[in-house]
């Protein structure tokens, strides 16, 4: 592989991972008790965030139990913490996209 080859496969390893988004940490001290027990937090490196975070935020209302707009509100809280401020939209438009579970 000559010079010219390296530089270019290089560039196109820099494109490829330029599009992907981190997500998750660990959960705030004043986090309610039904989002603290036996949850982790991942992180995950993401080609759709929109899709991973929504399908994330699902299997938390169906596993944890969300049942009410103040449960969803301590959730929405939860993701917003946990993430970069570059993701909260994101995360605005899943739960959003979710807000039919609970009408």
């Amino acid at each position: 592989m000559d010079a010219g080859e390296d530089h270019r496969r290089k560039a196109i390893i820099r494109k490829k991972s330029s599009y992907r988004i981190s997500l998750s940490a660990s959960l705030p001290e004043d986090v309610c008790a039904a989002f603290s027990g036996d949850t982790i937090c991942a992180v995950k490196l993401s080609k759709d965030p929109f899709s991973d975070m929504r399908a994330s935020i699902l299997e938390m209302i169906q596993n944890v139990g969300v049942h009410d707009w103040d449960e969803m509100e301590e959730l929405v809280y939860c993701y917003v913490a946990l993430n970069s401020p570059d993701l909260h939209g994101i995360i605005a438009n899943a739960f959003l996209s979710l807000s039919c579970l609970f009408s």
